[in-house]
């Protein structure tokens, strides 16, 4: 009788056992790769079988991992990243840039990183793109993950061993109705700014991390009135008298020059902090990914530098 081995598993298997897992269902994995139901499952039992241990449990009507099952899916993602890097290393040698290239941004970057996306687009047709969008905790729980080529963040993780390249300035500024009293005053002092009622980020999210910080060590303490995990939301609070803002100067560049906001002159302000495009350490970065992250530090950057303010 042959022991089970894992050299007797194979690739179809592991395409299908993967699908199962990033889905918690044979359902919907049957569906993404266009099989049948007793396929998808017959698959899973020659894989059990190389295998010889269980790879899933099923509690209520929950899929979970088992140990094994863990391992197993490690080494087909780790399977199937290299199959696309070889895909893009063949389109290389033949002079294309053909491929797929997974990005994820802080929820602030959205303002300026889908309009440098254009720009390389047209510049290569062949490159299919994803963007991901998502707060702070959930940037790092992808980047833990290692689920996209480059990760755009205000405030790079310092618990996790990862390659970090400063892309462009990000001012944080005060934002005000243009009607408020302090619009049209100079040098606001930050004694007076501590007296106003401000419309936060989350607690824990980037930008709410770095105006804590400058009030701290300004010695002073911020009167929060409200908080709200949308920027634009915030912008709108703003507009209707709840409050001041602290946001990065990113997220106005949508903002008419004559708008309901203005940025506000205040001691201190703007904080500078960076913008940055990091990707962790021990990645393999796909030629795709090399290929945008070239562009983004010369014709991207100068692209996000001429982007409009208010």
């Amino acid at each position: 009788m042959n022991k089970p081995s894992f050299k007797q598993a194979t690739l179809h298997q592991l395409q299908v056992f993967e699908a199962i897992a990033r889905h918690q269902s044979f359902t919907k994995a049957a569906e993404e790769l266009f099989l049948t139901q007793p396929t998808v499952s017959q698959q899973m039992k020659q894989l059990t079988k190389a295998i010889g241990m269980p790879l899933f449990e099923q509690i209520g009507k929950k899929l979970y991992l088992t140990e094994a099952g863990k391992a197993v899916l490690n080494v087909s993602q780790d399977i199937s990243e290299r199959f696309s890097l070889l895909e893009m290393t063949l389109a290389d040698l033949k002079g294309l840039k053909q491929g797929n290239l997974k990005i994820a941004a802080i929820t602030t970057a959205k303002y300026f990183v889908p309009r440098i996306l254009g720009p390389f687009r047209h510049q290569y047709p062949g490159i299919n793109i994803s963007l991901q969008i998502g707060n702070s905790q959930q940037m790092l729980e992808r980047l833990s993950n290692n689920l996209d080529d480059l990760y755009f963040m205000g405030q790079p993780p310092e618990h996790l061993d990862i390659t970090v390249r400063p892309f462009l300035e990000n001012p944080l500024v005060v934002i005000a109705p243009r009607h408020h009293p302090l619009a049209q005053e100079k040098n606001i002092s930050l004694e007076r700014l501590a007296q106003e009622p401000l419309i936060m980020r989350e607690s824990g999210s980037g930008t709410r991390k770095s105006v804590e910080k400058f009030f701290t060590e300004n010695h002073f303490k911020m009167k929060v009135e409200m908080e709200i995990s949308s920027n634009e939301a915030i912008k709108q609070a703003v507009v209707g008298g709840l409050g001041l803002a602290i946001l990065s100067n990113h997220s106005l560049t949508l903002e008419w020059e004559n708008g309901p906001l203005v940025v506000l002159d205040v001691e201190g302000f703007p904080i500078q902090k960076h913008w940055y495009v990091l990707y962790p350490s021990a990645k393999q970065v796909s030629i795709v990914a090399q290929t945008f992250l070239e562009y983004l530090l010369t014709e991207g950057r100068e692209l996000a530098q001429q982007l409009p303010i208010i």
